[in-house]
């Protein structure tokens, strides 16, 4: 059975294996090409059983490699109230990381 583990980074959770390629919210200092490690573990299977964190599994850590930093579609935000000539447009973009697992341990 592939190794899997639970991570928590931009306060959403991930199951994550190994090469497994997701977007997360923009890291603090990372860049392309640089290993990172991931978040708090909150669970891991490592083929010997299933660990759950209370509330993380202790010593447990996830390493990836930043594959590229974007910017995900815009999300437009419209307020109107009929007839009393209010309205308001707001947008937004989120910068997020492509990230790969390298590996879990």
């Amino acid at each position: 059975m592939e190794a899997y583990a639970v991570i928590e980074t931009g306060g959403k959770q991930y199951r994550v294996q190994k090469d497994d390629v997701i977007d997360v919210e923009l890291l603090e200092g990372a860049e392309v090409g640089q290993p990172i490690e991931l978040g708090r573990v909150l669970a891991l299977q490592d083929g010997s059983g299933l660990k759950i964190g209370a509330p993380v599994v202790e010593g447990a850590k996830v390493m990836a490699e930043v594959v590229e930093a974007f910017r995900a579609p815009k999300v437009v935000a419209f307020k109107k109230k009929r007839r009393k000539g209010y309205h308001r447009k707001v947008g937004h973009r989120q910068e997020l990381l492509r990230v790969k697992i390298a590996s879990i341990a």
